[in-house]
């Protein structure tokens, strides 16, 4: 359970986020069967949250946290590292 970090597009490689900073991301989130239930696209400007402090799930939290500047990744998040037995919200 957990996380599984797909890479796209390396990163600099060099400027990886630390726990309590701010920072941008763009993002696409979807279901296993591919149902797309939010994107930062849509709404045409990136999501900002401080990372590694709670503010999102923990998927993203931990994820983000290995990914560098630039770095482009597909995350598979299982449901204790989302949403848990709730769900999506909405």
């Amino acid at each position: 359970m957990g996380i599984i970090k797909e890479t796209i597009k390396e990163g600099n490689r060099k400027d990886y986020p630390t726990k309590g900073d701010r920072v941008s991301i763009h993002y696409t989130g979807t279901l296993e069967n591919g149902k797309k239930i939010d994107s930062s696209y849509d709404r045409g400007r990136p999501f900002a949250t401080i990372i590694g402090t709670g503010q999102v799930i923990r998927g993203w939290d931990e994820a983000i946290l290995q990914m560098s500047v630039g770095e482009r990744a597909k995350l598979i998040i299982t449901g204790d590292y989302g949403y848990g037995q709730a769900g999506y919200p909405g």
